[in-house]
């Protein structure tokens, strides 16, 4: 005897679907401006044990973003980049998008130079924080603010 055909979703491919439609939904709300100043020092705390002090790091970008869906951000550090003298790390951080972290980075000698270019999305007018730990341990960092007249992150 065979069974009847049946019409329609079981149960538990209905419970599935609607976890699945769920979890896109839920990817496609746009996410709020959350970090704050207070936020963003925090984190740099908890990636560099020492402060930093203002130096060697540069930050090169617009002044005002006509759009913060993709703003270009080039960050370079003052260092010859040799066996003795190099950067290790460069962490890259906005006190006003929705994570605080932006971007960590591992160099080493064999990167020839200490420089980055990568474009950030920007939720609203904020500060770009630029933070090189160096292969000594000493810490240098700047910031630069950058003014957004339309936000990049759902603003």
């Amino acid at each position: 005897m065979t069974k009847p055909l049946r019409r329609g979703l079981s149960r538990r491919q209905a419970v599935t679907a609607l976890g699945v439609v769920g979890s896109f939904a839920v990817t496609l709300v746009p996410l709020r401006a959350e970090a704050t100043p207070e936020t963003a020092r925090k984190l740099l705390n908890d990636l560099v044990k020492a402060e930093p002090k203002p130096g060697k790091v540069q930050i090169k970008t617009q002044e005002v973003a006509e759009n913060g869906n993709s703003v270009p951000v080039t960050i370079s550090v003052d260092s010859p980049m040799t066996e003795q003298d190099y950067v290790r790390e460069l962490h890259v951080l906005a006190d006003r998008n929705p994570a605080p972290g932006v971007a960590s980075f591992r160099l080493s000698p064999a990167n020839g130079k200490a420089e980055v270019q990568f474009r950030m999305r920007m939720a609203e007018t904020q500060n770009i924080i630029a933070v090189a730990v160096m292969n000594d341990g000493s810490v240098w960092s700047t910031a630069r603010e950058v003014k957004v007249t339309i936000g990049g992150c759902g603003s």
